[in-house]
């Protein structure tokens, strides 16, 4: 008989620290993705169109990666940033996976390559066509650090937009920090490609 009061207590005691948690929009992410509560309360079709279409962009930016790391004599330097730039959008990867499985989105990679039009404002900006990817898979290491660098300035340029029309119109907590995130960290990144460029 002890068992029903003590349950109701602990969910009373959960439910009391899910909502404090859902209003504290400075909460480390990894706190505020824990509670599937969280994210439902706040994902709109900006925040669910912002996510679908920046996981592509990611992955295509860790393609890109991969390809030039795995060029014999690349320029350590540019080594260094794909190899930062892996490590930075793979996690994020995961964590915008995990928002739309809160959400109850269904992903579907395909449809993501017909999103030219929505609240978004347009298409997935600054992704690289096939030709652009083949270019760089068939480059020699010095050629490939060029070619990595200039596509990848204009990658990061499209998701630095797309990142910067979410703050306008998404609502989620996260995906507004996870957009000032992209914001603050490819912005930084562009600055160093470019400097990387003129020196090559």
């Amino acid at each position: 008989m002890k068992k029903l009061p003590l349950a109701l207590s602990t969910g009373v005691l959960s439910l009391a620290l899910v909502l404090t948690g859902c209003t504290d929009a400075s909460a480390p992410t990894g706190e505020a993705t824990s509670s599937s509560e969280a994210p439902n309360a706040a994902a709109t079709e900006a925040d669910e169109m912002f996510v679908t279409m920046m996981i592509p962009h990611h992955q295509q930016a860790v393609e890109m990666s991969d390809m030039v790391l795995a060029k014999d004599g690349l320029d350590p330097r540019v080594a260094d940033l794909a190899e930062q730039i892996k490590q930075a959008q793979g996690p994020e990867i995961d964590r915008m996976r995990g928002w739309l499985e809160d959400w109850g989105v269904e992903y579907d990679p395909d449809a993501t390559e017909d999103m030219d039009h929505g609240s978004m404002g347009g298409s997935m900006d600054g992704m690289m066509s096939e030709e652009d990817m083949a270019a760089l898979e068939s480059a020699d290491a010095a050629e490939a650090s060029r070619l990595f660098l200039e596509q990848m300035i204009k990658h990061h340029e499209g998701a630095v937009d797309m990142a910067e029309t979410a703050l306008e119109d998404a609502k989620n907590p996260d995906v507004l920090e996870l957009a000032q995130q992209v914001i603050d960290d490819q912005t930084a990144e562009i600055s160093t490609m470019q400097a990387l460029l003129s020196e090559l």
